[in-house]
């Protein structure tokens, strides 16, 4: 009977141990430590996130502006969310999707407005254009899109050039302007 009790008592201890070493095994230890926190001009960040995604949603409700950044700061004093590579996927009031990218962004007080800085992209994927430019705002509230930089627009064959951009995403309107150049090839004919 003693026999009995202690090969039991020495199976349970060795069931605990073997369950111990397979937690162990499954959770190996904390998660890597955070990067340095981001210093600014601006001053130190009252909080940042890594691996950052922000939902923002109009009156309705509906998503209307998604944004990814491997990494986001916010500074208090002056309300501004500064963005690493940030990448945005903007949807108009008909339901098209814009994406936007840049090397670094920046998101107004109260999140508005939207200003990408560094080799910035605008694609409507749906039309098949793109707009490049160094610095691009967005306005979420209105739909506005511009750039006061030299921008390049491409709808291959086609591509333009001009001193300044403006889209209001809502109504589907573009606009170049100042010192306009652009590449029109002709139109093929099949017969």
């Amino acid at each position: 009977m003693r026999r009995s009790r202690f090969a039991f008592r020495l199976g349970l201890l060795g069931l605990l141990l073997a369950l111990g070493g397979l937690l162990v095994w499954l959770d190996p230890g904390e998660s890597p430590a955070p990067g340095p926190v981001p210093h600014d001009t601006a001053g130190e960040p009252d909080y940042y996130l890594e691996q950052a995604r922000l939902t923002r949603f109009d009156a309705s409700g509906q998503a209307h502006q998604r944004l990814t950044s491997p990494r986001l700061s916010h500074t208090p004093h002056d309300d501004v969310t500064r963005l690493e590579s940030p990448r945005a996927k903007l949807v108009d009031d008909d339901g098209r999707r814009w994406i936007a990218s840049a090397d670094s962004g920046r998101l107004g007080a109260g999140g508005n407005p939207l200003t990408l800085s560094g080799d910035a992209r605008l694609l409507a994927p749906a039309e098949r254009w793109q707009l490049d430019t160094e610095v691009l705002h967005y306005d979420a509230d209105s739909g506005h899109a511009w750039s006061e930089t030299p921008a390049t627009l491409r709808q291959p064959p086609q591509r333009m050039r001009g001193e300044r951009f403006d889209a209001w995403l809502n109504d589907n309107r573009a606009r170049l302007t100042d010192n306009v150049r652009g590449y029109h090839p002709p139109e093929r004919r099949t017969d």
